[in-house]
Protein backbone atom coordinates (compact mmCIF):
# COMPACT_ATOMS: atom_id res chain seq x y z
CA UNK A 1 0.00 0.00 0.00
CA UNK A 2 3.08 2.28 1.10
CA UNK A 3 4.15 1.41 -2.60
CA UNK A 4 0.94 2.32 -4.33
CA UNK A 5 0.79 5.79 -2.79
CA UNK A 6 4.37 6.89 -3.32
CA UNK A 7 3.26 6.13 -7.01
CA UNK A 8 0.33 8.13 -6.99
CA UNK A 9 2.18 10.84 -5.18
CA UNK A 10 5.17 10.61 -7.71
CA UNK A 11 2.35 10.32 -10.70
CA UNK A 12 0.65 13.87 -9.14
CA UNK A 13 4.15 15.55 -8.58
CA UNK A 14 5.06 14.53 -12.20
CA UNK A 15 1.94 15.95 -13.61
CA UNK A 16 2.55 19.12 -11.26
CA UNK A 17 5.93 19.43 -12.49
CA UNK A 18 4.74 19.42 -16.31
CA UNK A 19 2.07 21.73 -15.72
CA UNK A 20 4.24 24.21 -13.73
CA UNK A 21 6.88 23.79 -16.97
CA UNK A 22 4.57 24.39 -19.30
CA UNK A 23 3.51 27.47 -17.78
CA UNK A 24 7.33 28.76 -17.81
CA UNK A 25 7.49 27.86 -21.32
CA UNK A 26 4.70 29.93 -22.30
CA UNK A 27 5.45 32.51 -20.33
CA UNK A 28 8.96 32.72 -21.87
CA UNK A 29 7.73 32.03 -25.35
CA UNK A 30 4.88 35.16 -25.16
CA UNK A 31 7.04 38.20 -25.72
CA UNK A 32 6.48 41.34 -23.37
CA UNK A 33 4.74 44.30 -24.19
CA UNK A 34 8.23 45.88 -24.84
CA UNK A 35 9.37 43.42 -27.54
CA UNK A 36 6.96 45.43 -29.82
CA UNK A 37 8.75 46.92 -32.50
CA UNK A 38 7.56 51.10 -32.54
CA UNK A 39 7.77 52.24 -35.95
CA UNK A 40 8.75 56.00 -37.05
CA UNK A 41 7.87 56.42 -40.93
CA UNK A 42 9.30 59.85 -42.40
CA UNK A 43 7.82 60.83 -45.52
CA UNK A 44 4.66 59.32 -44.17
CA UNK A 45 2.18 61.01 -46.34
CA UNK A 46 3.93 59.93 -49.85
CA UNK A 47 2.43 57.00 -51.63
CA UNK A 48 4.96 54.62 -50.44
CA UNK A 49 4.81 56.12 -46.75
CA UNK A 50 0.52 55.46 -46.89
CA UNK A 51 0.78 52.03 -47.74
CA UNK A 52 4.01 51.21 -45.39
CA UNK A 53 1.84 53.35 -42.42
CA UNK A 54 -0.80 50.26 -43.25
CA UNK A 55 1.13 47.40 -43.21
CA UNK A 56 3.13 47.95 -40.06
CA UNK A 57 -0.11 48.51 -38.31
CA UNK A 58 -1.01 45.24 -39.51
CA UNK A 59 2.52 43.62 -38.96
CA UNK A 60 2.83 41.36 -35.96
CA UNK A 61 4.71 42.99 -33.20
CA UNK A 62 4.99 46.49 -34.57
CA UNK A 63 3.23 49.27 -34.11
CA UNK A 64 3.12 52.34 -35.89
CA UNK A 65 4.88 55.09 -33.22
CA UNK A 66 4.81 58.13 -35.23
CA UNK A 67 4.35 59.91 -38.94
CA UNK A 68 6.64 62.33 -40.05
CA UNK A 69 6.18 64.66 -42.83
CA UNK A 70 6.06 68.06 -44.13
CA UNK A 71 2.92 68.05 -45.59
CA UNK A 72 -0.56 67.10 -44.48
CA UNK A 73 0.36 67.85 -40.75
CA UNK A 74 -2.24 67.47 -38.06
CA UNK A 75 -4.10 64.42 -40.22
CA UNK A 76 -4.83 61.38 -39.01
CA UNK A 77 -1.81 58.52 -40.27
CA UNK A 78 -4.61 55.42 -40.45
CA UNK A 79 -7.21 58.03 -42.37
CA UNK A 80 -4.49 58.96 -44.95
CA UNK A 81 -3.53 55.20 -45.63
CA UNK A 82 -6.62 55.01 -46.09
CA UNK A 83 -7.61 52.41 -43.25
CA UNK A 84 -10.30 51.40 -41.69
CA UNK A 85 -10.15 52.74 -38.51
CA UNK A 86 -8.02 55.97 -37.50
CA UNK A 87 -4.95 55.45 -35.94
CA UNK A 88 -4.75 58.31 -33.13
CA UNK A 89 -1.40 59.04 -34.46
CA UNK A 90 -1.16 62.43 -36.45
CA UNK A 91 1.47 63.70 -38.97
CA UNK A 92 4.22 65.85 -37.41
CA UNK A 93 7.02 67.74 -38.77
CA UNK A 94 8.90 66.88 -35.05
CA UNK A 95 11.14 64.14 -35.43
CA UNK A 96 12.63 64.94 -32.63
CA UNK A 97 10.04 64.76 -30.33
CA UNK A 98 8.26 61.67 -31.15
CA UNK A 99 11.92 60.19 -31.13
CA UNK A 100 11.87 61.24 -27.56
CA UNK A 101 8.83 60.41 -26.51
CA UNK A 102 10.14 56.43 -28.04
CA UNK A 103 13.77 56.79 -25.85
CA UNK A 104 11.61 57.70 -22.97
CA UNK A 105 9.42 54.67 -22.98
CA UNK A 106 12.90 52.82 -23.68
CA UNK A 107 11.16 50.37 -26.47
CA UNK A 108 12.80 48.78 -29.57
CA UNK A 109 12.20 51.43 -32.44
CA UNK A 110 12.95 51.36 -36.18
CA UNK A 111 12.95 54.65 -38.02
CA UNK A 112 12.07 54.09 -41.80
CA UNK A 113 13.40 57.02 -44.18
CA UNK A 114 11.58 57.66 -47.05
CA UNK A 115 12.15 61.27 -47.51
CA UNK A 116 14.64 62.86 -49.90
CA UNK A 117 18.77 62.14 -50.48
CA UNK A 118 19.61 65.57 -49.02
CA UNK A 119 18.01 64.65 -44.77
CA UNK A 120 19.05 60.84 -45.16
CA UNK A 121 22.32 61.87 -43.04
CA UNK A 122 21.01 63.67 -40.50
CA UNK A 123 17.99 61.50 -40.19
CA UNK A 124 19.95 58.82 -39.24
CA UNK A 125 22.37 60.44 -36.96
CA UNK A 126 19.31 61.83 -35.10
CA UNK A 127 17.48 58.18 -34.74
CA UNK A 128 20.91 56.90 -33.44
CA UNK A 129 21.21 59.71 -31.01
CA UNK A 130 18.13 58.16 -29.28
CA UNK A 131 19.33 54.79 -29.88
CA UNK A 132 17.00 54.20 -32.78
CA UNK A 133 17.78 51.92 -36.17
CA UNK A 134 17.00 53.16 -39.20
CA UNK A 135 16.13 51.63 -42.55
CA UNK A 136 16.39 54.02 -45.48
CA UNK A 137 15.03 53.86 -49.17
CA UNK A 138 15.58 56.45 -50.63
CA UNK A 139 15.83 56.77 -54.50
CA UNK A 140 19.45 58.34 -55.96
CA UNK A 141 20.95 58.33 -52.82
CA UNK A 142 24.58 59.13 -53.48
CA UNK A 143 26.90 56.33 -52.65
CA UNK A 144 28.88 59.55 -51.05
CA UNK A 145 26.35 59.53 -48.55
CA UNK A 146 26.07 55.91 -48.00
CA UNK A 147 30.05 56.27 -47.36
CA UNK A 148 29.88 59.08 -44.59
CA UNK A 149 26.63 57.21 -42.92
CA UNK A 150 28.36 53.37 -42.74
CA UNK A 151 31.55 55.36 -40.46
CA UNK A 152 28.92 57.14 -38.15
CA UNK A 153 27.14 53.77 -38.16
CA UNK A 154 30.45 52.12 -37.22
CA UNK A 155 31.42 54.47 -34.89
CA UNK A 156 28.23 54.72 -32.85
CA UNK A 157 27.16 51.08 -32.98
CA UNK A 158 24.15 51.62 -34.42
CA UNK A 159 21.98 49.42 -36.79
CA UNK A 160 21.34 50.97 -40.47
CA UNK A 161 19.83 49.31 -43.47
CA UNK A 162 20.21 51.18 -46.54
CA UNK A 163 18.20 49.45 -49.05
CA UNK A 164 17.81 50.80 -53.17
CA UNK A 165 14.98 48.31 -53.10
CA UNK A 166 12.45 46.74 -50.94
CA UNK A 167 11.45 44.42 -53.55
CA UNK A 168 11.81 40.74 -52.96
CA UNK A 169 11.05 40.14 -56.68
CA UNK A 170 13.87 42.68 -57.54
CA UNK A 171 16.22 40.89 -55.26
CA UNK A 172 15.34 37.23 -56.38
CA UNK A 173 15.92 38.99 -59.78
CA UNK A 174 19.29 40.38 -59.27
CA UNK A 175 20.91 37.00 -57.44
CA UNK A 176 19.62 34.87 -60.56
CA UNK A 177 21.49 37.78 -62.63
CA UNK A 178 24.75 37.09 -60.81
CA UNK A 179 24.61 33.28 -61.31
CA UNK A 180 23.99 33.26 -65.04
CA UNK A 181 26.84 36.46 -65.68
CA UNK A 182 29.12 33.58 -65.15
CA UNK A 183 27.29 31.52 -68.13
CA UNK A 184 27.04 34.27 -70.40
CA UNK A 185 28.96 36.94 -72.50
CA UNK A 186 26.57 38.81 -73.33
CA UNK A 187 24.04 40.96 -71.07
CA UNK A 188 21.62 44.04 -71.69
CA UNK A 189 19.24 45.28 -69.16
CA UNK A 190 16.12 46.45 -70.90
CA UNK A 191 13.50 48.46 -68.07
CA UNK A 192 10.28 50.90 -68.31
CA UNK A 193 9.19 53.21 -65.82
CA UNK A 194 6.67 56.01 -65.75
CA UNK A 195 8.47 58.66 -65.32
CA UNK A 196 11.50 59.78 -67.20
CA UNK A 197 13.69 61.49 -63.99
CA UNK A 198 14.21 57.34 -62.79
CA UNK A 199 15.85 56.35 -65.56
CA UNK A 200 18.43 54.48 -65.36
CA UNK A 201 16.87 53.18 -62.37
CA UNK A 202 18.10 52.05 -58.92
CA UNK A 203 17.49 48.35 -60.10
CA UNK A 204 18.93 48.79 -63.25
CA UNK A 205 22.53 50.28 -61.40
CA UNK A 206 22.38 48.12 -59.12
CA UNK A 207 22.01 44.87 -61.16
CA UNK A 208 25.11 46.29 -63.31
CA UNK A 209 26.91 46.74 -59.98
CA UNK A 210 26.25 43.29 -59.09
CA UNK A 211 27.39 41.74 -62.32
CA UNK A 212 30.38 43.41 -62.76
CA UNK A 213 34.14 43.13 -61.31
CA UNK A 214 33.28 39.38 -61.84
CA UNK A 215 35.98 39.26 -64.25
CA UNK A 216 33.99 39.23 -66.80
CA UNK A 217 33.82 41.69 -69.65
CA UNK A 218 30.05 41.72 -71.82
CA UNK A 219 29.18 42.57 -75.23
CA UNK A 220 32.87 42.60 -76.14
CA UNK A 221 32.22 42.98 -80.07
CA UNK A 222 30.62 46.82 -79.87
CA UNK A 223 32.24 47.86 -75.86
CA UNK A 224 33.32 50.65 -77.08
CA UNK A 225 30.35 51.77 -79.95
CA UNK A 226 29.24 55.52 -78.94
CA UNK A 227 25.83 55.16 -81.00
CA UNK A 228 23.00 55.92 -78.56
CA UNK A 229 20.67 53.59 -80.25
CA UNK A 230 22.94 50.70 -78.29
CA UNK A 231 21.85 52.21 -74.92
CA UNK A 232 24.09 53.47 -72.30
CA UNK A 233 27.13 51.50 -70.51
CA UNK A 234 26.73 51.41 -66.64
CA UNK A 235 29.83 50.45 -64.93
CA UNK A 236 33.27 49.44 -66.33
CA UNK A 237 32.59 45.81 -68.01
CA UNK A 238 29.97 46.69 -70.46
CA UNK A 239 26.92 46.01 -69.18
CA UNK A 240 24.00 48.18 -71.47
CA UNK A 241 20.93 49.83 -70.31
CA UNK A 242 18.11 50.79 -72.60
CA UNK A 243 14.99 52.36 -70.87
CA UNK A 244 11.47 52.98 -72.45
CA UNK A 245 9.24 55.83 -70.87
CA UNK A 246 5.35 55.11 -72.03
CA UNK A 247 1.92 56.19 -70.52
CA UNK A 248 0.10 52.85 -69.32
CA UNK A 249 3.09 50.91 -68.75
CA UNK A 250 3.78 49.05 -66.12
CA UNK A 251 7.81 49.42 -64.20
CA UNK A 252 9.34 46.63 -66.04
CA UNK A 253 13.05 45.25 -65.56
CA UNK A 254 14.25 42.61 -68.04
CA UNK A 255 17.79 41.10 -68.14
CA UNK A 256 18.61 39.08 -71.51
CA UNK A 257 21.79 37.19 -71.56
CA UNK A 258 22.91 35.39 -75.12
CA UNK A 259 25.25 32.80 -75.85
CA UNK A 260 25.57 30.52 -78.66
CA UNK A 261 22.54 29.37 -80.31
CA UNK A 262 20.35 30.62 -77.22
CA UNK A 263 18.95 33.41 -75.19
CA UNK A 264 18.42 34.13 -71.06
CA UNK A 265 15.61 36.46 -70.26
CA UNK A 266 14.87 37.11 -66.53
CA UNK A 267 12.04 39.09 -66.05
CA UNK A 268 10.44 41.42 -62.94
CA UNK A 269 6.80 43.68 -63.27
CA UNK A 270 5.88 46.07 -61.01
CA UNK A 271 2.22 46.49 -60.57
CA UNK A 272 1.82 48.52 -57.60
CA UNK A 273 3.82 49.88 -54.32
CA UNK A 274 1.93 46.76 -52.24
CA UNK A 275 5.42 45.07 -53.53
CA UNK A 276 7.86 46.75 -51.24
CA UNK A 277 5.93 45.99 -47.93
CA UNK A 278 7.01 42.49 -47.61
CA UNK A 279 10.57 43.58 -48.00
CA UNK A 280 10.06 46.41 -45.97
CA UNK A 281 8.56 44.61 -42.64
CA UNK A 282 11.81 41.84 -43.37
CA UNK A 283 14.42 44.82 -43.39
CA UNK A 284 12.69 46.36 -40.26
CA UNK A 285 12.85 43.16 -38.38
CA UNK A 286 16.57 42.61 -38.78
CA UNK A 287 17.62 46.22 -38.39
CA UNK A 288 16.77 46.12 -34.72
CA UNK A 289 20.03 43.41 -34.67
CA UNK A 290 22.31 45.33 -36.89
CA UNK A 291 25.69 46.89 -35.13
CA UNK A 292 26.40 48.97 -38.39
CA UNK A 293 25.56 50.07 -41.93
CA UNK A 294 24.00 47.04 -44.84
CA UNK A 295 23.64 48.18 -47.70
CA UNK A 296 21.01 45.99 -49.76
CA UNK A 297 18.15 44.16 -48.77
CA UNK A 298 20.31 40.84 -50.12
CA UNK A 299 22.32 41.62 -47.61
CA UNK A 300 20.21 40.53 -44.47
CA UNK A 301 18.62 37.34 -45.87
CA UNK A 302 19.98 34.37 -44.27
CA UNK A 303 20.97 31.41 -46.46
CA UNK A 304 19.29 28.20 -44.78
CA UNK A 305 20.42 24.95 -45.97
CA UNK A 306 17.24 22.99 -47.48
CA UNK A 307 16.04 21.34 -43.74
CA UNK A 308 17.19 24.06 -41.45
CA UNK A 309 15.19 27.47 -40.58
CA UNK A 310 17.81 28.99 -38.24
CA UNK A 311 16.33 32.74 -38.08
CA UNK A 312 15.13 32.86 -34.58
CA UNK A 313 16.32 35.24 -31.83
CA UNK A 314 19.86 33.54 -30.52
CA UNK A 315 20.41 31.53 -33.37
CA UNK A 316 23.76 31.79 -35.18
CA UNK A 317 22.57 32.40 -38.70
CA UNK A 318 25.47 33.35 -40.96
CA UNK A 319 24.29 36.30 -43.30
CA UNK A 320 25.53 36.09 -46.67
CA UNK A 321 25.82 38.30 -49.26
CA UNK A 322 24.36 37.63 -52.99
CA UNK A 323 27.13 37.59 -54.85
CA UNK A 324 27.97 34.49 -52.62
CA UNK A 325 26.69 31.39 -54.50
CA UNK A 326 26.31 28.33 -52.87
CA UNK A 327 29.65 26.25 -53.31
CA UNK A 328 27.56 22.87 -52.79
CA UNK A 329 24.17 23.60 -54.33
CA UNK A 330 22.84 22.62 -57.91
CA UNK A 331 19.61 24.25 -57.29
CA UNK A 332 20.81 27.89 -56.05
CA UNK A 333 17.46 29.31 -57.11
CA UNK A 334 15.05 26.84 -55.16
CA UNK A 335 17.78 27.07 -51.97
CA UNK A 336 17.04 31.16 -52.37
CA UNK A 337 13.26 30.57 -53.12
CA UNK A 338 13.22 28.62 -49.34
CA UNK A 339 15.26 31.31 -47.82
CA UNK A 340 13.51 33.97 -48.31
CA UNK A 341 9.49 31.42 -47.56
CA UNK A 342 11.44 30.89 -44.16
CA UNK A 343 11.98 34.47 -43.27
CA UNK A 344 8.24 34.96 -44.29
CA UNK A 345 7.24 32.21 -42.24
CA UNK A 346 9.41 33.31 -39.23
CA UNK A 347 8.45 36.62 -39.41
CA UNK A 348 5.09 36.34 -39.96
CA UNK A 349 4.43 37.54 -43.57
CA UNK A 350 1.72 35.12 -45.27
CA UNK A 351 0.72 36.66 -48.58
CA UNK A 352 -1.57 39.32 -48.34
CA UNK A 353 -1.45 39.42 -44.13
CA UNK A 354 1.20 41.46 -42.93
Amino acid sequence: MATLCHSIHTRASRKIARRNAAKVFCSTQMPPSQSTIKVVIIGATKEIGRTAIAAVSKARGMELAGAIDSQGVGQDAGEISGMEEALEIPVLNDLTMVLGSIAQSRATGVVVDFSEPSTVYDNVKQAAAFGLSSVVHVPKLELDTVTELSAFCEKATMGCLVAPTLSIGSVLLQQAAIQASFHYNNVEIVESRPNPSDLPSQDAVQIANNISDLGQIYNREDMDSNNPARGKILGEDGVRVHSMVLPGLASSTSINFSGPGEIYTLRHDVTNVQCLMPGLILAIRKAIRLKNLIYGLEKVVPYHSPNVMTDQPGDAAVTKPWRSPPSDSADTAGHIMLALTNNFLLNGIHGNHQ
